[in-house]
């Protein structure tokens, strides 16, 4: 799944790509994609991209009112702009191409759900989505907040405000398992499994353990190991193109999905432990006190 460093270097690949630029049409390929009706994905043709944002895992492309007018802030009337909001779920992706096929896509099993093309044969890009799970989702509305995903998102670490004494408060009294309160996008937004991995691991600190009982020392730990590792992966996306994005985010992952592996700070075998619909990947040695967790649902510290 896409999380906050590929989202951030795709939000600047295609603001590259987009801004200045207006939309021929919109092809939905899969209709179970599109999550909105109300305006139609129609009143895309003519606009122009004024820019592009991210909240959380969610891309923001902000479109014009389609006279050439952008949504810039104290310009903007009511109803004027629109935001074409993608969240590529966990099988999801943007394939840009410079050069789009002349024949529109037709309905299919094939992986591709949408289809936007630029004015002036200046390429476009498609939405694709591998698997049988169709989670992508596309939205059209005129505030960002209207996407109910959006308007529960919690801080993003990347933001000026997400220091220590914030992240702090967030922790505060709360009987959860730090794993999925880094996962829980009303808590921290951004962050999904792959990259909680990796935070736990650089904060050497079982993923079971709750957020409540974490000490000052522990809690300066694990923010510390947030904003480092979150920081370090934006860098290394940033440039990338699409395509290069998911070689780029698997090749900097120390242990999640390189279970069996040996830990590259300890030499200790990476683990996992399998849920209904992922895994999660530790170092005993670096997380949780040399023991193994037990592989089943609601996993504890093997005694």
């Amino acid at each position: 799944m896409p999380e906050l460093p590929e989202v951030e270097a795709l939000k600047g690949f295609l603001s590259e790509r987009l801004t200045g630029r207006a939309v021929r049409r919109v092809m939905p390929v899969a209709v179970n994609v599109l999550k909105t009706y109300d305006p139609p994905f129609s009143a895309l043709e003519g606009r122009t991209f004024t820019g592009v944002a991210r909240h959380g895992k969610f891309l923001d492309l902000e479109l014009g009112d389609g006279n050439g007018n952008g949504n810039q802030k104290g310009q903007e009337q009511e109803g004027d702009g629109l935001h074409l909001i993608v969240h590529l779920a966990r099988a999801g992706w943007l394939r840009w191409q410079d050069t789009l096929p002349a024949t529109p896509p037709r309905p299919g099993k094939g992986p591709l759900a949408l289809r936007l093309e630029l004015a002036g044969g200046q390429g476009g890009f498609d939405l694709t989505e591998a698997g049988t799970q169709k989670r992508l989702a596309v939205h059209l509305v005129r505030d960002p907040s209207e996407v109910p995903g959006i308007a529960r998102l919690g801080p993003d670490p990347l933001s000026p405000e997400f220091d220590r004494e914030a992240f702090g408060a967030l922790l505060e009294g709360r009987r959860q398992q730090i794993k999925g309160l880094l996962r829980d996008q009303s808590v921290v937004s951004g962050v999904g499994n792959a990259y909680s991995d990796e935070i736990l691991h650089a904060a050497k600190m079982s993923p079971f353990k709750l957020a409540a009982d974490l000490t000052d020392e522990e809690t300066d730990q694990l923010y510390s190991a947030l904003t480092s590792t979150l920081g370090a992966a934006v860098e290394r996306a940033r440039g990338l193109s699409a395509a290069e994005l998911k070689a780029g985010k698997r090749l900097g992952l120390r242990v999640h999905g390189r279970a069996g592996e040996p830990c590259p700070v300890c030499g200790d075998t990476i683990r996992s432990v399998s849920f209904r619909d992922s895994a999660l990947e530790y170092c005993p040695a670096c997380q949780t006190g040399g023991k193994p967790l037990a592989d089943r649902r609601m996993s504890r510290l093997l005694k």
